[in-house]
């Protein structure tokens, strides 16, 4: 009973994109506290209570982003839709021997992380599919708040498009100077995107002159 106690107010604390999930804390409930019969080796139950209880917060480290991991709700519900359907059939099996179950748990963890991690990415290279900026909502994976992703894209078809998508990336920083530092200025970095410069402006030197930002 302590253990399973332990384990309920150790989930409840984690954070991470699953645990998002409306029906995460039910599923995860379930699953927490009939780990005990799922191993014919008591050893299992710990570490398979462990693997369940720290799901989350793992999720997170092993996810090995270099971006905010925010995810759409469509894509968390593809792969929640997944992780229970594996997960529920493991626990409709009767006793395994030892060693098979947290092997079972830790593959579908893995997996999970994969699919949370392609999902994100994905969401970020469809927006090169549009023409400036592009924004779509998401989820953040570290509080489960309401959130949304702004990007720039690049797949213009004119060179009319291009400087009205480049003129719009520099409103929006202006809108987001003001916000944040009540100044109107550019910076200084953002020079080359200005309209004398826009002509001859390749994708290049676009990233170039974002990336010194």
């Amino acid at each position: 009973m302590a253990l399973l106690l332990c384990l309920a107010l150790t989930a409840a604390l984690a954070r991470g994109c699953l645990h998002c999930h409306g029906n995460f804390s039910e599923k995860f409930s379930f699953y927490r506290h009939h780990v005990n019969l799922k191993s014919w080796w008591v050893g299992d139950i710990p570490v398979s209570g462990s693997l369940l209880t720290d799901w989350s917060q793992d999720t997170m480290k092993e996810l090995h982003l270099a971006i905010p991991a925010e995810i759409t709700w469509e894509k968390l519900n593809q792969v929640a839709n997944v992780v229970y359907q594996k997960m529920d059939q493991l626990y409709q099996g009767k006793l395994y021997f030892p060693g098979y179950f947290p092997n079972e748990l830790r593959a579908i963890f893995r997996e999970q992380a994969h699919l949370i991690q392609k999902a994100i990415i994905e969401s970020r290279i469809d927006c090169q599919r549009h023409c400036g900026i592009f924004q779509y909502e998401t989820i953040s994976c570290t509080n489960c708040t309401n959130s949304h992703v702004v990007c720039f894209g690049y797949s213009c078809e004119s060179s009319a498009e291009w400087e009205a998508a480049v003129q719009g990336l520099l409103q929006h920083i202006n809108n987001w100077s003001k916000q944040n530092t009540n100044t109107s200025l550019i910076s200084p970095s953002f020079r080359c995107l200005e309209p004398p410069h826009l002509a001859n402006l390749t994708l290049e030197n676009a990233s170039e002159c974002l990336m010194q930002h």
